[in-house]
């Protein structure tokens, strides 16, 4: 019993952090939200249309912004108060879905709205995500516990993927969309309060007289000229790009492939949401950032086998078990790539990075999604998939064939951050096996 309270207590451990504690509940909240409306707005969609395309073309435009924005935004977020950015955009964002709700729920709305609306909140999230991805750090108290940081927000988020999409299933049958979209506006009003709770310590922020461009040109040549950096940032756009549009394609699947309805795509997401979820506990266990750099390649190799088999699957029994597996591997080579980018960035370059990330990770996925719904309706769902797997596991034999000059260049970070001991111990168990050794 007292092994498995530890267990317990080391999972959950950066919420001894009050300020992470109130940013983990009201995000816990609103995240559920955001998902019911992620699959009542891909179902309502395809009610509306029937075309794979406009499935990709909706979700091309709420994240195409990013792409385009997102690199400034990390700009700003080095400068600026990321408190007060995250307090408005969140408060955009419930606006946005107040608006879907009303239009949907009174019968008016049209695909132009849709679109109209999805370019709005990827224009707010352009700003949100990398703000959000580096004021995590200000919440920690403890910055050892950072990377569990990461990893919780990681395991609330797929935890909100398991229930939202369940939740939204049943709704949609029940209520139609519109009651989906009218629960997320009324899930941003507790991670406002939360926000609003914070007690957050103002920093001395030196003058920055560079502009903005001069800024953003100096973190792309810091990513570039580092390797680790630059290759991890490669490896999440290439299977953002190939591998993570199979969501999109989800209302197709169940609908056409598996022959069923809202409910199905519930349960198809819901799995997804298990698989991630049960990935996140998994890095949240962990005590040390040493091995992540293996654990990428193992991960993206899981997703890329999940999506290869889930694409001859016609049955909802071997369909639910592979979306498990291919949330599995997607979690656990997205987090990690995450930790170890926090893990080795220098703080003042981080928002930055974080940014890069994200247009790395959100940025790419909108041409992906394009992609995926075009070809999706001239070759089928199915070999769409079939198509990304294939690129995703391609990718990751690239990225471990790399691990061994990755880990050249990480060991000095390491040697700098005072945890030289500890990479020794990792380089010389490494070396016992003939293996890279753990980054």
């Amino acid at each position: 019993m007292n092994v498995n309270f530890q267990t317990i207590k080391d999972i959950l451990r950066a919420l001894k952090s009050r300020n992470y504690r109130l940013f983990f509940s009201g995000q816990g909240i609103s995240l559920i939200g955001t998902w019911m409306q992620q699959i009542a707005l891909g179902w309502l969609v395809y009610r509306l249309t029937d075309s794979a395309f406009l499935l990709g073309l909706v979700s091309f435009a709420s994240q195409i912004p990013t792409f385009l924005l997102a690199s400034f935004a990390g700009v700003l977020a080095d400068r600026y108060d990321k408190h007060k950015i995250i307090i408005i955009t969140q408060t955009f964002a419930m606006i946005q879905a107040a608006i879907l709700s009303i239009l949907t729920l009174m019968g008016i709305v049209h695909i132009w709205h849709i679109i109209s609306l999805s370019i709005l909140l990827g224009l707010i999230n352009a700003f949100d995500m990398p703000t959000r991805q580096t004021f995590v750090i200000d919440l920690v108290e403890d910055k050892k516990d950072l990377p569990n940081a990461i990893a919780l927000n990681s395991s609330m988020f797929n935890a909100a993927r398991l229930i939202g999409p369940t939740i939204a299933g049943i709704l949609i049958s029940l209520y139609g969309e519109g009651i989906c979209f009218l629960i997320n506006a009324v899930s941003y009003i507790a991670v406002i309060i939360g926000l609003l709770l914070m007690r957050i310590e103002p920093k001395i922020r030196e003058a920055k007289k560079e502009k903005v461009l001069r800024g953003l040109k100096e973190g792309v040549k810091y990513a570039y000229d580092f390797i680790p950096i630059r290759t991890l940032l490669i490896l999440i756009a290439i299977i953002s790009l190939s591998g993570m549009p199979y969501t999109v394609l989800m209302p197709i699947f169940a609908k056409d492939i598996l022959h069923g309805n809202a409910n199905t795509l519930g349960y198809l997401l819901g799995s997804v949401g298990i698989g991630a979820f049960t990935g996140a506990i998994y890095l949240a266990s962990r005590k040390t950032v040493l091995g992540l750099g293996r654990l990428i390649a193992i991960a993206s190799t899981i997703f890329a086998v999940g999506l290869l088999l889930f694409s001859f699957s016609t049955s909802l029994i071997f369909s639910i078990p592979l979306m498990f597996v291919a949330g599995l591997g997607m979690m656990m080579q997205m987090a990690s790539s995450n930790t170890l980018l926090q893990t080795i960035v220098d703080d003042d370059k981080r928002g930055r990075i974080m940014s890069l990330y994200v247009m790395a990770f959100m940025g790419t996925a909108p041409f992906g999604s394009l992609i995926a719904g075009s070809l999706a309706s001239k070759i089928g769902a199915p070999y769409t998939v079939l198509l990304s797997g294939i690129t995703c596991l391609l990718t990751a034999f690239w990225f471990a064939k790399n691990l061994p000059n990755l880990r050249k260049h990480i060991r000095p970070v390491y040697v700098k951050m005072g945890i030289i001991q500890e990479v020794s111990s990792g380089l010389q168990s490494a070396t016992h096996l003939n293996m890279p050794p753990n980054k």
